[in-house]
């Protein structure tokens, strides 16, 4: 019996070091985050999912909500809302959900017309959200009845009020499906429309746009303002996890391009040295096709 019992830990302790490196580099691995719905060139939803090189797609965006006005989804060339035409949008995230790929709405962006004009404000938007596009019920859902994983808040402009509709959408977290939260500030420490959302402290995701702000960027000239501006987001704010955002080519953002090797052999190893490290987030998916930017960094993200 002593020896069946020495023989059974014997192998038990083999199994666990055999696994104990995969469970070890799992933690630290990241995923590729991508934004979709803003070129009807880049393909669909569900041809985005089918790459397998994404971890989450953002769909954005809803461009126009708050101030009492009725929200629209604008996803460019790829579908009308107006027309209930975006509706099929829906199986494409049914097919992203099914591949363990996590699909966020993304609200707010460069252009649109929307802001918060007030708490009650917010909470009427929070519960517009979950009543067209989360795990609430409504005659009118855009995306059909496809139940997103959460919000991203992409958030240029509009007011302070973004920290009530982080804090009513969390509570809808409670009623069972998670709501995951995410925000893209930009990478000048604090960013000046989600400094109050932020601080909530109920982010999953903060992926930080590291592009057209020369002074946070990445650059082989000068990589220690990168690095403080990691460091300086990553011990200030409390979040689940915190990605690189880079533009996915060139002519995807104004200034910040990090060359592919750049990324792989200075910045992620530098990163990765976070406990909160996740991910890189690209912007966008018809850029990422045109640079194959994705495929050339998936290996070392």
């Amino acid at each position: 019996m002593a020896a069946l019992f020495t023989k059974f830990c014997s192998q038990a302790l083999t199994i666990f070091l055999l696994l104990l490196p995969a469970l070890f580099s799992q933690s630290y691995a990241g995923v590729v985050v991508v934004y979709w719905g803003q070129n009807g060139g880049e393909g669909s939803l569900t041809d985005t999912c089918n790459t397998g090189k994404y971890g989450i797609v953002n769909v954005g965006f809803l461009s126009k909500f708050g101030n009492g006005q009725k929200p629209e989804i604008n996803l460019a060339g790829h579908c009308n809302p107006a027309s209930n035409g975006c509706q099929g949008v829906g199986a494409g995230i049914k097919n992203c959900q099914s591949k363990g790929i996590k699909v966020l709405l993304s609200i707010g962006g460069g252009a649109g017309n929307y802001g918060l004009s007030s708490d009650a404000d917010a909470n009427s938007v929070a519960d517009y959200l979950w009543n067209n596009f989360l795990g609430g019920q409504s005659n009118s859902r855009p995306l059909g009845n496809a139940v997103l994983d959460g919000i991203d808040f992409d958030i240029e402009k509009g007011g302070p009020f973004y920290a009530a509709l982080a804090r009513r959408l969390s509570d809808y977290s409670k009623r069972g499906k998670k709501v995951y939260l995410s925000a893209a500030p930009q990478c000048p420490f604090p960013d000046q429309y989600l400094n109050g959302a932020l601080s909530t402290g109920l982010f999953d995701y903060v992926w930080v746009q590291f592009y057209n702000n020369p002074q946070c960027e990445f650059t082989t000239s000068n990589p220690n303002a990168f690095k403080n501006s990691w460091n300086k987001w990553t011990s200030s704010i409390k979040a689940g996890q915190f990605f690189v955002g880079v533009p996915a080519s060139r002519q995807a953002a104004r200034n910040g391009f990090v060359n592919p090797n750049d990324l792989k052999n200075q910045v992620l190893p530098f990163v990765k040295g976070s406990p909160k490290y996740g991910g890189v987030m690209l912007y966008d998916k018809f850029n990422d096709d045109k640079s194959g930017y994705s495929s050339q960094i998936r290996g070392s993200v």
